[in-house]
């Protein structure tokens, strides 16, 4: 072959080879759509829908409480989830729990299914939703959390990005979680007795920081619902904004992190059931002397003192009223940014992730109004909610992970910073620091003055 042939044959794979790339390009990655949201149809659609939220619900004259949990480890190694794809565990160093609180007032039922999990996947809670109806537990609300353990069990999400990221799926641990769901529900269900609530909260600032901009504003507080049977049974669910993220990437054992070992220390020292909820953890680290399960659990053993010492705020629940509402979100289309300006296109995205259930559940328990989100919500808009929620006589608690997930809800102003939560986990683009900001405004408004 001559030199000009052989310099006319690369040519054309050259050729070839930008052309391929160039279609792949297309097809598959669009730009950022910078559009302000205020302009979106689904912006002021949704927002319309927060301000006219339908509640439904009781009043009656007594509250009715019990709770339950069951073992939901794997009989054998399942890959772990949190951080990097990193293989199964190589031990149990603690095992995984459902946990579950059912609170009625003789009318009207809600529960709270807690897993030791990174998140809850939409198809598992729909899995579990369809196993209470097929075993018809009268539970009129359903709400989901999860820990947010990045040491917790993986097998649960379908789909390629579950399959390449999340640990794969396997019917037999959904079946198992699933199973396991129910059982510590029914135990929740006929253990309720008459009870008194008392709403509490506590401040430990010392214990979580901003992991983005360390002078920015943090969720400083432990949220706490205090449940006291007449027999003296007492029971808590509590919120915290800290990621439950103190042990390495590197450690291979199943763990609860610092959420297993504070509601142990609570159930050895305070309570007969203890119950964690992930916060509003977006954008929120543990502050934390190091990364060993020593250091787990001398965290864990700090937080337990500082919920017995350190109470900003302590009222009863007197109004034995249960409401509930449900608002699903519209949002633009998916922004999984490979760039500043770049995206994978939609189609892609939900390809690779499937469905995301994004939606609010809203639950007024006298005046405690909980807002159960599907996002990663960031903390640093919670001083603002708070104080809006209190001129209106009402506290607040936001939990995350309620059977769905979206990605991180951060302020506009992250958008375009160097943060790996900001860039690859920030799934709906644009101003979505804005519309999360407004449509809870929308809904604490509305349950202030319904």
């Amino acid at each position: 072959m001559t030199i000009n042939k052989l310099v006319h044959t690369i040519g054309k794979i050259l050729l070839g080879v930008f052309l391929f790339v160039f279609l792949l390009g297309l097809i598959t990655l669009t730009t950022v759509d910078r559009s302000p949201i205020e302009e979106q149809d689904f912006y002021n659609q949704t927002l319309d829908e927060a301000a006219n939220l339908q509640f439904q619900g009781s009043e009656s004259d007594t509250w009715l409480v019990g709770w339950g949990k069951a073992n939901m480890t794997p009989d054998q190694p399942v890959e772990l989830v949190g951080y990097a794809p990193r293989g199964t565990y190589e031990f149990v160093q603690d095992s995984s729990f459902v946990k579950a609180i059912a609170l009625g007032n003789g009318k009207t039922t809600i529960a709270w299914l807690n897993y030791e999990l990174l998140i809850v996947h939409p198809h598992l809670a729909f899995e579990v939703k369809q196993a209470i109806q097929e075993q018809n537990l009268p539970i009129d609300q359903i709400l989901f959390t999860a820990t947010h353990t990045h040491a917790g069990m993986g097998g649960y999400m379908p789909g390629p990005l579950g399959e390449m990221a999340f640990g794969g799926y396997n019917e037999e641990t959904v079946q198992l979680i699933v199973n396991q769901s129910v059982k510590a529900l029914a135990q929740a269900i006929t253990s309720q007795d008459t009870a008194k609530i008392n709403y509490r909260k506590i401040d430990a600032a010392e214990f979580v920081a901003n992991r983005f901009i360390k002078e920015d504003p943090i969720e400083p507080s432990i949220r706490q619902l205090i449940f006291t049977k007449n027999n003296g049974e007492t029971a808590t669910f509590f919120t915290y904004s800290a990621h439950a993220t103190i042990l390495s990437s590197k450690f291979m054992g199943l763990s609860g992190d610092y959420p297993f070992y504070l509601t142990k220390d609570l159930e050895e020292n305070s309570y007969d059931f203890a119950m964690f909820a992930a916060g509003t953890v977006g954008s929120h680290r543990p502050v934390a002397g190091g990364n060993s399960i020593e250091e787990v659990q001398q965290y864990a053993q700090k937080l337990d003192t500082v919920m017995r010492i350190k109470m900003t705020y302590y009222a009863t629940i007197n109004s034995h009223q249960i409401e509930t509402g449900f608002l699903p979100i519209s949002l633009r289309d998916p922004h999984l940014r490979i760039s500043d300006n770049l995206r994978l296109r939609p189609w892609l995205f939900n390809y690779l992730l499937g469905e995301t259930n994004v939606h609010f559940d809203v639950t007024k328990i006298g005046n405690t109004l909980m807002i159960a989100s599907s996002g990663e919500i960031s903390g640093v808009f919670m001083a603002k909610w708070e104080t809006h929620a209190k001129s209106l006589g009402l506290n607040l608690i936001i939990t995350t992970f309620n059977g769905g997930y979206m990605g991180y809800i951060t302020p506009d102003e992250y958008y375009d910073r160097k943060f790996h939560e900001v860039r690859e986990m920030n799934w709906y683009g644009p101003g979505n620091g804005k519309y999360y900001d407004d449509l809870i405004t929308k809904i604490i408004d509305r349950a202030g003055t319904h």
